[in-house]
Protein backbone atom coordinates (compact mmCIF):
# COMPACT_ATOMS: atom_id res chain seq x y z
CA UNK A 1 0.00 0.00 0.00
CA UNK A 2 1.08 3.66 -0.36
CA UNK A 3 0.31 4.29 3.22
CA UNK A 4 2.92 3.21 6.03
CA UNK A 5 0.73 1.56 9.35
CA UNK A 6 0.60 4.14 12.07
CA UNK A 7 1.00 1.37 14.53
CA UNK A 8 4.34 0.35 13.25
CA UNK A 9 7.25 2.00 14.68
CA UNK A 10 8.97 4.15 11.68
CA UNK A 11 12.51 3.07 10.67
CA UNK A 12 15.02 5.13 11.57
CA UNK A 13 16.88 4.96 7.86
CA UNK A 14 13.49 5.17 5.96
CA UNK A 15 14.32 4.78 1.88
CA UNK A 16 11.80 6.65 0.27
CA UNK A 17 13.20 6.57 -3.04
CA UNK A 18 14.54 3.03 -4.10
CA UNK A 19 18.67 3.60 -5.46
CA UNK A 20 19.80 0.98 -7.60
CA UNK A 21 22.81 -1.06 -5.49
CA UNK A 22 26.02 -0.77 -7.38
CA UNK A 23 27.29 -3.62 -8.23
CA UNK A 24 31.14 -3.78 -8.57
CA UNK A 25 33.33 -6.17 -10.97
CA UNK A 26 36.86 -7.32 -9.97
CA UNK A 27 38.52 -7.00 -14.02
CA UNK A 28 40.71 -9.67 -13.27
CA UNK A 29 37.41 -12.44 -12.78
CA UNK A 30 35.21 -10.70 -14.86
CA UNK A 31 34.38 -12.10 -18.66
CA UNK A 32 34.15 -8.33 -19.97
CA UNK A 33 37.72 -7.52 -19.24
CA UNK A 34 38.36 -10.07 -22.06
CA UNK A 35 40.95 -13.55 -21.85
CA UNK A 36 44.33 -13.10 -20.30
CA UNK A 37 46.97 -14.00 -22.58
CA UNK A 38 50.36 -13.76 -21.34
CA UNK A 39 51.87 -13.19 -24.78
CA UNK A 40 49.89 -10.49 -25.51
CA UNK A 41 50.53 -8.89 -21.82
CA UNK A 42 54.28 -9.06 -22.04
CA UNK A 43 53.65 -7.66 -25.67
CA UNK A 44 51.75 -4.61 -24.67
CA UNK A 45 52.90 -3.79 -21.58
CA UNK A 46 56.75 -4.56 -22.25
CA UNK A 47 57.86 -0.82 -21.61
CA UNK A 48 57.35 -1.41 -17.23
CA UNK A 49 60.74 -3.36 -17.28
CA UNK A 50 62.88 -0.93 -18.79
CA UNK A 51 60.83 1.57 -15.99
CA UNK A 52 61.35 -1.28 -13.53
CA UNK A 53 65.19 -1.59 -14.55
CA UNK A 54 65.79 2.49 -13.88
CA UNK A 55 63.85 1.72 -10.37
CA UNK A 56 66.25 -0.88 -9.56
CA UNK A 57 69.41 1.45 -10.11
CA UNK A 58 68.05 4.26 -8.64
CA UNK A 59 67.15 1.93 -5.32
CA UNK A 60 70.92 1.12 -5.66
CA UNK A 61 72.24 4.66 -5.63
CA UNK A 62 70.27 5.41 -3.02
CA UNK A 63 71.72 2.41 -1.23
CA UNK A 64 75.05 3.19 -1.60
CA UNK A 65 74.80 7.08 -0.55
CA UNK A 66 72.39 6.50 2.32
CA UNK A 67 74.07 5.93 6.23
CA UNK A 68 71.05 6.01 8.16
CA UNK A 69 70.68 2.01 9.11
CA UNK A 70 66.95 1.51 9.51
CA UNK A 71 66.82 3.52 5.65
CA UNK A 72 69.45 1.30 4.50
CA UNK A 73 67.71 -1.90 5.51
CA UNK A 74 64.34 -0.61 4.63
CA UNK A 75 66.17 -0.38 0.94
CA UNK A 76 67.94 -3.30 0.90
CA UNK A 77 65.05 -4.95 1.44
CA UNK A 78 63.50 -3.42 -1.17
CA UNK A 79 65.85 -4.15 -3.71
CA UNK A 80 66.38 -7.81 -2.86
CA UNK A 81 62.38 -7.90 -3.12
CA UNK A 82 62.61 -6.46 -6.53
CA UNK A 83 65.56 -8.74 -7.83
CA UNK A 84 63.32 -11.63 -6.86
CA UNK A 85 60.39 -10.26 -8.40
CA UNK A 86 62.66 -10.14 -12.04
CA UNK A 87 64.05 -13.73 -11.56
CA UNK A 88 60.39 -14.87 -11.13
CA UNK A 89 59.66 -13.14 -14.33
CA UNK A 90 62.82 -14.70 -16.22
CA UNK A 91 61.18 -18.44 -14.76
CA UNK A 92 57.72 -18.00 -15.86
CA UNK A 93 58.86 -16.89 -18.97
CA UNK A 94 61.48 -19.55 -19.32
CA UNK A 95 58.62 -21.71 -18.46
CA UNK A 96 56.20 -20.44 -21.20
CA UNK A 97 58.72 -20.54 -24.12
CA UNK A 98 59.47 -24.10 -23.16
CA UNK A 99 55.99 -24.78 -23.59
CA UNK A 100 55.32 -23.00 -26.53
CA UNK A 101 58.17 -24.97 -28.25
CA UNK A 102 56.45 -28.40 -26.96
CA UNK A 103 53.25 -26.81 -28.95
CA UNK A 104 55.25 -25.98 -31.85
CA UNK A 105 56.80 -29.26 -31.88
CA UNK A 106 53.43 -31.11 -31.78
CA UNK A 107 51.89 -29.00 -34.58
CA UNK A 108 54.87 -30.27 -36.82
CA UNK A 109 54.21 -33.83 -36.23
CA UNK A 110 50.56 -33.43 -36.42
CA UNK A 111 51.16 -31.84 -39.87
CA UNK A 112 53.46 -34.46 -41.04
CA UNK A 113 50.19 -36.64 -39.98
CA UNK A 114 51.73 -38.34 -36.53
CA UNK A 115 49.79 -38.87 -33.64
CA UNK A 116 50.24 -35.99 -31.54
CA UNK A 117 51.92 -36.84 -28.13
CA UNK A 118 51.66 -34.80 -24.62
CA UNK A 119 54.17 -34.75 -21.62
CA UNK A 120 52.47 -35.94 -18.47
CA UNK A 121 53.15 -33.49 -15.85
CA UNK A 122 56.20 -35.92 -14.22
CA UNK A 123 57.67 -36.09 -17.20
CA UNK A 124 57.59 -32.44 -17.77
CA UNK A 125 58.89 -31.41 -14.51
CA UNK A 126 61.85 -34.05 -15.03
CA UNK A 127 62.52 -32.47 -18.14
CA UNK A 128 62.57 -29.09 -16.19
CA UNK A 129 64.91 -30.98 -13.59
CA UNK A 130 67.47 -32.21 -16.65
CA UNK A 131 67.65 -28.41 -17.56
CA UNK A 132 68.62 -27.21 -14.37
CA UNK A 133 70.88 -29.12 -13.17
CA UNK A 134 72.47 -28.39 -16.85
CA UNK A 135 72.37 -24.60 -15.70
CA UNK A 136 74.04 -25.51 -12.55
CA UNK A 137 76.82 -27.10 -14.65
CA UNK A 138 77.35 -24.14 -17.12
CA UNK A 139 77.32 -21.97 -14.11
CA UNK A 140 79.87 -24.15 -12.61
CA UNK A 141 77.25 -24.31 -9.34
CA UNK A 142 76.11 -27.89 -9.05
CA UNK A 143 78.41 -29.03 -6.72
CA UNK A 144 77.24 -26.38 -3.51
CA UNK A 145 74.04 -27.03 -4.74
CA UNK A 146 74.40 -30.64 -4.78
CA UNK A 147 75.95 -30.10 -1.03
CA UNK A 148 72.52 -27.87 -0.12
CA UNK A 149 70.31 -30.59 -1.03
CA UNK A 150 72.11 -33.54 0.57
CA UNK A 151 72.30 -31.45 4.02
CA UNK A 152 68.66 -30.56 3.49
CA UNK A 153 67.98 -34.48 3.20
CA UNK A 154 70.18 -35.42 5.89
CA UNK A 155 68.27 -33.16 8.06
CA UNK A 156 64.60 -34.61 6.89
CA UNK A 157 66.08 -38.32 7.19
CA UNK A 158 67.00 -37.17 10.56
CA UNK A 159 63.45 -35.98 11.68
CA UNK A 160 61.99 -39.22 10.65
CA UNK A 161 64.50 -41.28 12.78
CA UNK A 162 63.66 -42.15 16.37
CA UNK A 163 65.23 -40.21 18.77
CA UNK A 164 67.26 -41.37 21.61
CA UNK A 165 64.43 -40.52 24.48
CA UNK A 166 61.74 -42.31 22.93
CA UNK A 167 63.97 -45.80 22.96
Amino acid sequence: PLEMSAKKPVPFLRQVIPVRKKVQRDPRFDDLSGEYKPEIFMKTYGFLDSIKKQEKEMVQKQLKKCRNVEQKEKLQRLLNRMTQQEQAQKKQQKLRERELALKRQQRELAKQGKKPFFLKKSEKQKLELAEKYAELRRSGKLESFLNKKRKRNAVKDKRHLPSQKNL
